[in-house]
């Protein structure tokens, strides 16, 4: 099916990254702006909320206009406005949604209120507009998406279709990733700093548990986590020094190897034609040569720069709920847009 065309600003203030694009056609990036504030927060350990709101309002004004500038297209040119509505970090997604709201109301262009998750699914179709147009993905799919506060598994029979197959019963993944780095005074982010220290390390060191929960296609982290503390404290009380990379590879092996085979039995038993793999634990290097390697159908994951928190993909699912006619009103409030949160 032929879909019009049209051009959408996305804006994206979910937790510590703020940022802005313009995508056309739920395809082409034009443009994809990031600030991030990694750098800002890593003293803390993780991101303080109060913080990450006030450098949103310092940075949203100057971003959205270097997006339009790269993009070499005014405001006027845009045919709406898509904004992360939620889930996130409120004081940080109320300066994105005031924001849009700004813009859509002194331009008179349609507002599109877009979840966080929904925007990682639809960074799968995005592609570079100086870049080769790769296939988009086909239904019927299933879309794993894995990140700092969410492990889920969706499947998707059409756009905007969602199934919530099953997520999560405790610690998402990044934020396993993120507590083991700090139990190791592994740097944060943690998720990078779990890969960079595996890589010296053996992921069969430790025999750390795979919770592969039989007969549901949720996923628990939780006893990966307290097994990986329990081996520290022990090795700590017997005064030997911590084998940082082999425990940090033999987590990341637990971790990616249980979402790389539930992924691949739900694919299975729902008789899927293609994967998607999104979110910002996507990145992980383990992950994604796992599930490429072992998966017998195609796998979409986006590149590393659409991994993580973008305006890109949020642009990109604003373009299906455009063309839709899904519009929301002036009144739109920081709540999760769908049932997946």
């Amino acid at each position: 099916m032929s879909l019009p065309p049209a051009r959408i600003l996305g804006i994206e203030t979910s937790c510590d990254e703020t940022a802005a694009a313009v995508v056309s056609d739920g395809r082409v990036i034009q443009s994809n702006v990031v600030a991030s504030q990694v750098d800002l927060h890593a003293q803390y350990g993780g991101v303080f909320p109060e913080l990450a709101s006030r450098e949103h309002v310092k940075a949203i004004y100057p971003i959205v206009n270097e997006a339009l500038r790269q993009a070499h297209v005014d405001i006027q040119d845009i045919d709406a406005i898509a904004v992360t509505q939620g889930p996130g970090l409120a004081g940080s997604l109320v300066v994105g949604l005031n924001m849009a709201k700004g813009i859509a109301l002194a331009t008179g262009k349609p507002l599109m209120g877009i979840n966080h998750m929904e925007g990682h699914i639809y960074s799968a179709w995005l592609y570079a507009a100086n870049a080769t147009p790769h296939q988009p993905p086909r239904f019927p799919l299933l879309a794993l998406l894995v990140s700092g506060g969410h492990s889920e598994l969706v499947l998707m029979n059409d756009h905007l279709s969602y199934q919530r197959l099953g997520g999560t019963l405790d610690d998402a993944a990044g934020e396993a990733f993120d507590k083991i780095a700090r139990l190791l005074d592994l740097p944060y982010p943690g998720g990078p700093s779990i890969q960079k220290a595996s890589e010296a390390g053996k992921d069969t060191a430790f025999s750390f548990p795979k919770a592969m929960l039989e007969d549901t296609w949720n996923f628990s982290f939780s006893g990966v986590k307290t097994s990986v503390l329990r081996t520290v404290e022990a090795l700590e009380a017997e005064g030997r020094p911590l084998p940082i990379a082999d425990l940090a590879a033999s987590f990341q092996a637990a971790v990616a190897d249980v979402l790389v085979e539930k992924t691949l039995m739900a694919a299975k038993a729902h008789n899927v034609r293609e994967i998607i793999v999104a979110g910002g634990v996507s990145a992980n290097k383990r992950l994604r040569e796992k599930i490429l390697a072992e998966s017998k159908r195609p796998v979409h994951i986006p590149p590393l720069s659409l991994c993580t928190d973008n305006a890109a993909m949020i642009a990109g699912a604003g373009y299906y709920h455009y063309v839709q006619g899904d519009f929301s009103p002036f009144d739109v409030d920081v709540l999760p847009t769908w049932p997946l949160s």
